[in-house]
């Protein structure tokens, strides 16, 4: 009897509750109620302004304007003068019968909307004459706006939301917009706001009649958070110029920060054409574009880095006792074993801080092969897998952390990758030895390269490239962008490849002597990459102050040839637009403006 006591009184507690429930459903709570009989309400929906964002100056690169959509009611429409829309809104009769014709024989409350983002000018007019479009209304928005043409793609652009966005995020109702590619993308929760709403009461004829229940459920919107870039506008704007007619990219940090001062990938895209009424018919443009002005080369196209990955390959050798900097090396012209590698002319013998200046390939050939033939290792595969592990500390063959979407993580060879295609055992360091100066199975993103010159920069440590100072009222980014990564690299060693680097640009013999700045201290190293497809592309890093660094460069121009040709004169120009706030070599600069690789 006890057990079926206990089992009546939790059916009878069980059945109190959902009444209770239902109670509360139906009769207390009213916004069931305005779920629940909907057709007696109208829902106007206030969008929020978008925040605005700020270059590192406080100087604004995209904010707002006002813009209208307008709005159908279908089963509020009256006779609608087809001729009278044409004029005010600039439209031809087949357009707005199209218009009309979509909505078919929908005669419910759903809003549907007849034309998005018209101009304050177009809105002007409807509003004069709003007396003769019964069941239309004007929803306010907003449209990006860009005061200068840069930073496509570091900016990014909106788009109108697709079933996928709305699917993966209930915030989104079909008309939103959301951020689809850089800071836009990246930031969108900070930038997008929270909308409000106003609930309408209807009577009996369908009428708009009072707010509902004097606006008690109504929310008011909240404008999106402003951001303050790392960008340099006038450093990016400067950089775009100079790599005009050009492709490939530059990267510029503040090593002390890890801030991102320029990135640009060549050809850009001028971000105003995605915004507005004439935005797809921009992007299917852009789109079929063969020079992919929406690809970010920056972050999203590994290349071999040529020469400039000497400095990681000796710093290595440093590190684990296979080289010194006193180690010298003869160069006859090209290293003497397995299939060769060419050298140009230089003298020689060579130290390790000469071997950077004069960019010498046989002296790293044998520093790379002393790597993987050390004797603490029980083979060169073993080797090989502790050097990858220490280049991987370099920032190389992994996502850096920007934050911008897609960055690509590159490549560095593996003994996995070298046993299935040469087989197990089959494979020594003359094999690989391209890896000793860039070329083989080796990629990196130009911002990985500028990377590296901020870690050497540094002596020793990087921050993680980012992209964004401070969100809304000076609130902090993510904590990660604070904390030093470390190569593992005894600074001691980097104190000589910082001379080498210094010499590069100063010495008789330097490889990037186009890279010298009048009264700086400039730190470079050249490199060429190899293109089977073509002429090789030009490789640059550099630093700036030599001891006091400000910022650190990486310029990848494609098809162009040597490094110290194109890419060296290119980052210096940048160094010293950014460090001097003018530039003096006015001849270069001409020289690479003139400079046209493809047309744009």
């Amino acid at each position: 009897m006890t057990a079926q006591r206990n089992i009546m009184l939790i059916i009878v507690t069980v059945a109190c509750i959902l009444l209770i429930r239902l109670f509360s459903i139906q009769i207390i709570d009213e916004s069931y109620k305005i779920t629940a009989v909907n057709n007696a309400f109208r829902y106007d929906v206030e969008y929020p302004a978008r925040g605005i964002i700020y270059d590192r100056n406080g100087k604004i690169l995209v904010e707002n304007i006002t813009a209208y959509d307008i709005m159908i009611t279908p089963r509020d429409l009256g006779n609608v003068d087809t001729a009278e829309l044409c004029t005010v809104f600039q439209l031809s009769t087949e357009e707005v019968r199209n218009i009309f014709r979509g909505l078919g024989k929908n005669r419910d409350y759903r809003a549907f909307t007849f034309l998005k983002q018209i101009t304050p000018e177009k809105y002007a007019l409807f509003r004069e004459r709003a007396d003769r479009f019964q069941g239309f209304y004007s929803v306010v928005r907003t449209m990006r706006t860009y005061p200068r043409d840069i930073g496509g793609n570091v900016l990014g652009y909106i788009q109108e939301v697709d079933t996928s966005v709305i699917n993966r995020d209930s915030y989104y109702r079909s008309g939103d917009y959301v951020g689809v590619s850089g800071i836009e993308e990246s930031y969108e929760t900070v930038l997008r706001g929270k909308k409000g709403i106003s609930i309408y009461l209807r009577d009996s004829r369908n009428r708009i009649v009072e707010p509902y229940e004097n606006g008690r459920f109504d929310t008011a919107a909240v404008p999106g958070r402003d951001i303050i870039s790392s960008i340099d506008g006038d450093l990016q704007e400067y950089v775009q110029t100079l790599m005009r007619n050009k492709l490939g990219s530059v990267v510029a940090i503040e090593p002390s920060t890890g801030e991102v001062l320029a990135l640009v990938s060549s050809p850009t895209f001028n971000p105003a054409m995605l915004s507005g009424p004439d935005r797809q018919q921009n992007y299917s443009v852009m789109v079929a574009d063969p020079t992919k002005p929406m690809f970010n080369r920056a972050i999203m196209s590994p290349q071999p880095p040529g020469s400039t990955f000497k400095l990681v390959n000796g710093l290595i050798g440093l590190d684990e006792g296979t080289l010194t900097p006193a180690t010298t090396c003869y160069c006859g012209g090209h290293y003497p074993y397995g299939r060769g590698v060419a050298c140009h002319g230089h003298s020689s013998p060579v130290n390790f801080v000469r071997s950077i200046m004069v960019s010498c390939n046989t002296y790293y050939c044998y520093a790379f092969r002393n790597i993987l033939e050390n004797k603490k290792y029980l083979s060169p595969d073993s080797a090989l897998t502790v050097w990858r592990d220490k280049v991987l500390r370099f920032g190389f063959a992994r996502q850096l952390g920007i934050d911008l979407p897609n960055e690509k993580t590159g490549i560095v060879a593996s003994k996995n990758l070298y046993d299935k295609y040469y087989g197990i055992n089959r494979w020594n360091p003359l094999s690989i030895i391209s890896l000793a100066i860039g070329q083989g199975e080796i990629g990196a993103t130009t911002l990985q390269m500028a990377n590296m010159a901020a870690l050497i920069a540094n002596r020793g440590f990087y921050y993680i490239p980012h992209i964004v100072k401070t969100v809304g009222a000076g609130e902090n980014i993510a904590p990660e962008y604070y904390d030093r990564q470390y190569s593992g690299i005894d600074e001691k060693y980097f104190e000589y490849t910082v001379e080498g680097m210094h010499m590069a640009t100063t010495g008789a013999e330097g490889t990037a002597w186009r890279a010298r700045v009048p009264d700086i201290e400039v730190c470079g190293k050249t490199g060429t990459a190899q293109n089977p497809h073509g002429r090789n592309h030009s490789v640059f890093v550099c630093f700036a102050p030599k001891n006091d660094p400000k910022i650190a460069i990486a310029a990848f121009v494609e098809n162009s040839g040597a490094g110290g040709s194109y890419a060296a004169p290119i980052a210096s120009l940048v160094l010293e637009k950014y460090l001097k706030g003018k530039v003096t070599r006015t001849d270069l600069e001409q020289y690479i403006l003139n400079m046209k690789l493809v047309e744009q």
